[in-house]
């Protein structure tokens, strides 16, 4: 009864995985390595449509994605400074390759927010910063989504160096601009949301946040710009300008503040448990009790079937491998019982990637791209505080190597290069690297 069970299961599951795709972020990477499909990521839960696009931008699937508001119960813990990879793929379960389809051309982001706790923390609302954004590289004539295509993929950026510990959702965000020019626009946002803990001594969380949905309307130039017939004027990402160590205004992170938001040294949720034997995603097995009679042995193969359902019931669009690998396990004890061999359990009959005790899988993937912002995030360079003069003339920018910030012109360096503080200064086009935006 068991075994047909899940073969439905499976067949039905597998079945799913082969409507056609979009795009959708499966997987974490902490420098170069995977911390397994699913892991500490938040997916849709129906894979037919785990890669389709979000087109309501008032919806609360713009914060992680679909059913993103429901965290997972492991978090991948981080260094300060860490490179984080996010791998994109239009088949969730990476049946066929590809990431995105090449005429979904459009920028790149990613945004981060920090939490007092990164599983029941909905993603919803306010205290969004960006770490990262790219859209169209003048030099090499691409969308950061060609770059993505040609990187397999994968989508890597450092974490900020001055951020606070704790935990974090970290949310990579790709536009698809390839329908925008239609009636009405259809801009397509792909994003998904990791879990993490930050281990980190510094104190510094950004002071400059958005709010998710909110940041971006559906009447943005941002989201309305047509690829096919491009204007004259530039491309302006979506959002804010990235967020910059030791140039951004930060709050500090201390005393009771700290408290509530978990800023501690060790991390206390999202661990894999100690006696977790294998894993798929989110979900782990622990092995049954040791038994030596016959009841001992159908209760331990009851334990075993009932690990298997939660972890195919919880299993994300990306697989169940490790579930089926469970399953054999299962087989073998119930084999056992009916056989009358009440001693056990028998030792795990297949140990897989997705098992903890496993080498962990390590990628190829191109350097991760520093933090940078302005108009155009991929020409940007990082430049450091301590290079630059507060402008007097008004102007600014890193042609000048000059920053608003602290002028008596104006905090905030405009598009064109020049300092003020209205609305035209400090809105779109806002250069956040030579000064302040918003």
């Amino acid at each position: 009864m068991h075994l047909s069970l899940f073969k439905l299961a499976l067949v039905a599951f597998s079945t799913s995985q082969l409507v056609a795709a979009h795009t959708v972020f499966t997987t974490l990477f902490v420098n170069d390595v995977s911390q397994g499909d699913g892991t500490c990521v938040r997916m849709p839960s129906d894979p037919s449509t785990a890669t389709f696009p979000i087109n309501d931008l008032d919806s609360d699937s713009m914060a992680c994605g679909f059913n993103g508001t429901k965290g997972v119960d492991r978090v991948c813990s981080v260094n300060q400074t860490a490179k984080l990879s996010f791998l994109f793929r239009e088949y969730a379960d990476g049946s066929k390759e590809g990431a995105i389809d090449p005429n979904h051309k459009g920028p790149c982001a990613v945004y981060m927010k920090r939490v007092a706790s990164a599983i029941n923390d909905t993603a919803v609302g306010p205290d969004w910063f960006k770490i990262w954004d790219e859209g169209y590289d003048n030099n090499t004539k691409k969308w950061c989504t060609e770059k993505l295509i040609q990187n397999n993929g994968y989508l890597s950026v450092n974490i900020p160096s001055d951020l606070a510990g704790g935990y974090y959702l970290a949310r990579p965000e790709l536009l698809a601009l390839h329908q925008a020019d239609k009636t009405p626009p259809n801009p397509q946002f792909y994003v998904g949301c990791a879990q993490i803990y930050l281990n980190s001594a510094e104190t510094s969380v950004p002071k400059a946040t958005v709010s998710i949905p909110g940041y971006v309307n559906i009447s943005d130039p941002s989201v309305l710009y047509n690829i096919w017939n491009p204007p004259p004027t530039p491309y302006t990402m979506p959002g804010p300008a990235p967020y910059q160590p030791g140039i951004s205004v930060t709050d500090s992170i201390t005393g009771k503040k700290a408290v509530k938001f978990s800023a501690k040294q060790t991390q206390n949720e999202g661990l894999l448990p100690p006696d977790a034997v294998l894993t798929n995603a989110n979900w782990w097995g622990v092995e049954v009790t040791t038994y030596t009679t016959e009841q001992g042995c159908w209760n331990a193969s009851s334990d075993c079937w009932n690990q298997t359902t939660v972890c195919y019931d919880s299993a994300p669009p990306t697989g169940d491998k490790g579930c089926r690998d469970w399953e054999t396990h299962c087989k073998a004890i119930q084999e056992g019982c009916q056989e009358g061999n009440f001693n056990g359990p028998p030792v795990l009959a297949k140990m897989t990637g997705t098992t903890a005790m496993a080498p962990t899988m390590v990628a190829t993937i191109a350097p991760a791209v520093e933090q940078t912002g302005g108009v155009y995030a991929a020409g940007s360079t990082v430049v450091s505080a301590g290079s630059l003069k507060v402008s007097v003339d008004g102007s600014c920018g890193g042609g000048e190597g000059q920053t608003c910030r602290g002028s008596s012109l104006g905090e905030c360096c405009s598009q064109a290069g020049y300092c003020g503080s209205s609305g035209d200064y400090c809105g779109t086009g806002c250069q956040g690297n030579f000064g302040v935006c918003g």
